[in-house]
């Protein structure tokens, strides 16, 4: 069992109609047909929506895919509309609320990896490939690639694993000729993000990127190159073998998994609260990340 562990009830808002409740983000639609997205402070790990929030995150992660759309504008369109606060929304909505384009969704994560670790890790360990793209021997926890590969994976449902496919899968589902500007424009976007990321002296270790098409135009969609869909983690510190620090939520994973937590993960029973020390910690790694990414200070 996973999913909430306090569901939130949405905010009713004049003139919005409330369309989901993910594990971050509240979907709505306004009256003139465009999605209202607005990214809360809630924290998800080992497939639980926690029962606490990081103060700051939602507006982190929104700020920060601002400057990602931004710089990557050359490379693809992005669905972002307006930053205007919609008529009656609530003053807690600045800053974490964008009005994008209703697209038609690509059923399939897009996911970039430029180095090993994760799940990828995991398979290459059993198998020697990741996804079914066959890799060196030799490779460890933190290794770099011989070159990015593309390693989709469906879509899952809040409280359910996103499953790692082939591209052949992925061509399957929606045609060969999506799978392949689906690849293209992934690493495409991940060979630019990678080398502005690592004149800042973070090394983009993978990411996921969600596509829409208005028409027959592929667009970036969702959020982008944040904490929460890739791992970034310090140039400087970076030491293949071992797993690598990182600025995003491994601080409450690991605090999750700890002897201080009482919590056992293969339980049914949900994640407890987190303390506040460990809510500090991971607001400050969110933080840290915007501004040495943007180069803008946070307060």
């Amino acid at each position: 069992m996973s999913g909430f562990v306090e569901k939130p009830e949405p905010l009713q808002v004049p003139g919005l109609v409330h369309l989901h409740t993910g594990k971050v983000r509240d979907l709505y639609q306004n009256e003139a047909g465009d999605l209202v997205m607005v990214a809360s402070d809630r924290i998800s790990a080992y497939d639980w929506v926690l029962p606490t929030e990081i103060p700051d995150k939602g507006r982190t992660l929104t700020q920060l895919s601002l400057w990602w759309f931004d710089q990557l504008s050359e490379l693809a369109p992005n669905h972002v509309l307006s930053t205007e606060l919609p008529p009656g929304a609530p003053a807690d909505w600045a800053g974490r609320t964008l009005i994008c384009k209703s697209l038609r969704m690509a059923p399939v994560e897009c996911v970039a990896r430029g180095y090993l670790t994760g799940s990828g890790l995991v398979e290459y360990d059993e198998t020697r490939t990741v996804c079914g793209l066959a890799l060196p021997e030799g490779l460890v926890d933190g290794s770099e690639l011989p070159a990015p590969i593309f390693t989709p994976a469906t879509k899952a449902a809040v409280g359910e694993h996103d499953e790692n496919v082939s591209y052949e899968e992925v061509a399957r589902q929606v045609g060969a000729d999506t799978a392949a500007e689906l690849r293209q424009a992934t690493l495409a976007i991940y060979g630019r993000a990678r080398d502005i990321a690592r004149d800042r002296g973070i090394i983009l270790a993978d990411t996921k990127f969600e596509f829409g098409y208005e028409g027959e135009t592929l667009v970036l969609a969702d959020e982008v190159l944040t904490p929460d869909s890739s791992r970034f983690w310090p140039a400087d510190a970076w030491e293949p073998g071992h797993a690598q620090p990182s600025f995003d939520k491994q601080y409450v994973r690991d605090w999750l998994t700890s002897a201080e937590s009482g919590w056992d993960r293969r339980s049914e029973q949900p994640p407890p609260a987190l303390p506040e020390h460990v809510v500090e910690a991971t607001r400050a790694k969110y933080i840290e990340a915007y501004e040495r990414l943007t180069g803008v200070s946070w307060s």
